[in-house]
């Protein structure tokens, strides 16, 4: 008998690392990697110097924190406002700034969308998640934030930018395996961004109309049977 493939929390997480890579380097165009190494850890904490945590809940329940450096976020922020054509002169120069915890946090949102859209298509089960919290934090404070879970796992992966500076995501989420009983097809997720993209393209094609040497011989003869 074929052993049925299990999913555990690694993957779950090899997953939500993937929706951060993906969704920062290509809103930034900073080239985010993170270590193939996890850290085990006890609890979540929100940390120095710019902390976001977001909940989910459905097929399972969990918790994401991310937090980073003053050097990491507003490297990650300047890149995604210059490539946005942002002017330098409207771009915050302070991680204190409000606007670089609001782009943050709508990027947080755009990382949690695509993570549970990726979840949804591997595992067949859905989760929904709460509005981001991202907020700079004094260096001496540090937020706990517990949530209610059975039997909590939790985890820490280190994330460097293109610059090389820092910054760290924690997992945690219920002590949980997804059990595949049989094989299926895992269907892409349609960006309609390149839907957008694709119908733009069309529409700007100039629209040419083809005819054949035959149908231009057809019309001479007829325009010469009428003596013109």
């Amino acid at each position: 008998m074929a052993k049925n493939k299990v999913i555990s929390t690694e993957d779950i997480l090899s997953t939500l690392c993937h929706s951060v890579t993906e969704v920062l380097s290509s809103a930034s165009g900073n080239q985010i990697a993170y270590s193939a190494m996890v850290q085990k850890i006890t609890r979540t904490c929100m940390r120095p110097d710019i902390g976001c945590f977001v909940l989910f809940d459905g097929g399972f329940t969990g918790l994401v924190v991310t937090n980073f450096t003053a050097q990491a976020a507003m490297e990650v922020y300047q890149d995604y406002m210059r490539s946005m054509g942002m002017p330098e002169s409207e771009i915050a120069q302070s991680h204190l700034s409000d606007d670089v915890s609001n782009v943050m946090g709508e990027l947080m949102n755009q990382i949690v969308g695509d993570f549970t859209s990726k979840v949804r298509e591997q595992l067949h089960t859905s989760i929904t998640q709460n509005q981001p919290k991202m907020m700079a934090i004094n260096k001496q404070v540090q937020i706990s934030v517990d949530t209610t879970m059975d039997r909590p796992q939790a985890r820490r992966v280190t994330f460097t930018t293109q610059g090389q500076n820092i910054f760290y995501l924690e997992l945690a989420m219920d002590k949980t395996e997804f059990i595949k009983l049989h094989d299926y097809d895992i269907t892409e997720a349609v960006d309609p961004d390149d839907i957008i993209a694709s119908q733009r393209s069309k529409k700007a094609e100039p629209a040419k109309k083809a005819e054949s040497p035959a149908e231009d011989v057809a019309d001479d003869d007829f325009m010469a049977d009428l003596g013109l």
